[in-house]
């Protein structure tokens, strides 16, 4: 049911002519929209390591090490989606070179190992979970193999590409493809030169819906750290790659956390980190699991500043989520549910606000709090002041948590914004923050009011808004 609460726009600002003399601004693709709706996924890092208590594989483990007695990936997918996650992304193939998967290039898989009499597919138990359960998939393929001996010449390109076709057409449709640049030795003790630009045609052709990470994406970029935070009020979806490359050669880390503000392409961040110290199960951190008060905090500064959410849950060696994580995953699912699950300006009613002889249009009222991220409202200015959006309650709320969507499909355009809320007649500030991107949750002291407004202080084109939210938690 449509919201009865009136809200006041003031288009006010730069001259509306002065708006046909900027450039447009980059904009995702329908894919990337996609991506950016799916906010927060499950990476799960299961392989040799897992068995050996390594964190980077050497290629020479035998295959029968591989050998997880209860493998459930219906239980891994239960939990995600429990803890939010709509997405789940595996590592198909680490820098060991272990295909969880029968792969016809290589003899490093499961096919050579004893778990499921060499008849197993973990790949493929993985994708019938996530379809059972509603989730996304996603496969991390690495590019480095320490196993396989066509490794460090030209020849292991095309077993790359080969590889490559094998999980893009085995598997079903994918939401995203996880590359990094890492490139060490092989058996023969050289490195490899790699063909991306090729990888890239493959994967365009064979999965058009997925956005590929990496350090410069082309479709979503590491947020250059593994802490899964962006470490600074700002984040622009927009990222140049002109002299950069993956791996080493990558744009700086500051850079990659916060984008260019005027940057060529759309390439948004995505923040991973581990749940636990390693990216890999080690029994020895079973107590070392972040909590979910600490899993919120992460969430708060990731998706809560614009960009996507991966966080790394290892299976043990049974196959199966260990209970510890799975509390934490279950207990941070519920504390984001609680946390944003009630919006403050989807109930009650008020009146409809006027200013400077404009009334919003009843059909519009609801277009910032219907909960639909396809309406917006465009906040194109009419005189000198600047942007701004103000809801008047029909009496007094506590607050302490806003909640901004810009219309991203139109590109990232606020630069800086400020929330201030009513006391008698006299607007006083609570807080101010820079970009808002395709999610903005901002957090201050609670306050008391009966009326909220935000206003935009820098922007490169004319706003959109597509969601605001106000809670109390």
């Amino acid at each position: 049911m449509r919201s009865m609460l009136s809200i006041l726009l003031i288009f006010s600002g730069l001259n509306p002519k002065s708006y046909a003399q900027l450039p447009l601004v980059p904009r995702p693709s329908p894919p990337q929209l996609a991506w950016h709706e799916t906010e927060f996924y499950l990476f799960f890092h299961f392989g040799p390591n897992t068995f050996t208590n390594l964190e980077w594989g050497h290629g020479t483990e035998t295959e029968d090490l591989f050998n997880p007695t209860e493998l459930d990936c219906d239980q891994w997918c239960r939990i995600a989606k429990q803890a939010g996650a709509k997405g789940v992304i595996i590592t198909a193939k680490h820098h060991d070179g272990f295909c969880l998967w029968p792969s016809k290039f290589s003899q490093h898989t499961v096919r050579e190992s004893k778990w499921r009499d060499g008849k197993g597919d973990v790949l493929q138990e993985l994708a019938g979970a996530a379809r059972r359960h509603g989730l996304k998939l996603g496969f991390y393929l690495s590019p480095w193999d320490r196993n396989h001996p066509q490794y460090g010449t030209p020849e292991y390109n095309e077993v790359y590409a080969q590889t490559l076709t094998e999980l893009l057409t085995g598997y079903g449709e994918l939401f995203e493809i996880w590359w990094d640049g890492a490139n060490g030795e092989g058996p023969n003790g050289k490195r490899q030169v790699y063909d991306f630009h090729r990888f890239e045609k493959i994967a365009a052709q064979l999965q058009p819906n997925a956005v590929i990470f990496s350090d410069i994406g082309p479709g979503c970029r590491w947020a250059g750290n593994e802490q899964g935070r962006i470490l600074t009020e700002t984040n622009w979806g927009t990222l140049d790659t002109a002299g950069f490359h993956r791996g080493a050669g990558g744009p700086p880390t500051d850079t990659l956390n916060q984008g260019n503000v005027n940057g060529a392409h759309w390439i948004p961040a995505e923040c991973d980190v581990s749940i636990r110290p390693g990216w890999f199960y080690h029994a020895e951190e079973d107590n070392k699991v972040k909590s979910s008060e600490q899993l919120f905090d992460i969430y708060l500064n990731s998706v809560g500043r614009g960009a996507n959410l991966i966080l790394n849950v290892p299976p043990d060696r049974r196959g199966k989520i260990h209970a510890q994580d799975s509390a934490a995953l279950v207990a941070f699912g519920k504390k984001v549910r609680e946390s944003l699950d009630d919006n403050l300006l989807r109930s009650g009613k008020t009146r409809v606000g006027i200013s400077r002889n404009y009334t919003l249009p009843d059909p519009l009222m609801g277009n910032m709090v219907d909960g639909d991220r396809s309406t917006y409202e465009s906040m194109q200015t009419r005189s000198a002041e600047l942007p701004f959006v103000q809801f008047d309650f029909p009496r007094k709320l506590k607050f302490n948590t806003l909640v901004l969507r810009e219309h991203i499909a139109a590109g990232q355009r606020v630069g800086a914004f400020k929330v201030e809320i009513k006391e008698g007649k006299a607007w006083r500030e609570v807080s101010r923050s820079k970009t808002i991107g395709a999610r903005r949750i901002l957090s201050f002291p609670e306050v008391e009011a009966r009326a909220i407004r935000v206003t935009m202080l820098q922007f490169k084109d004319i706003p959109g808004i597509n969601e605001v939210e106000l809670y109390r938690f």
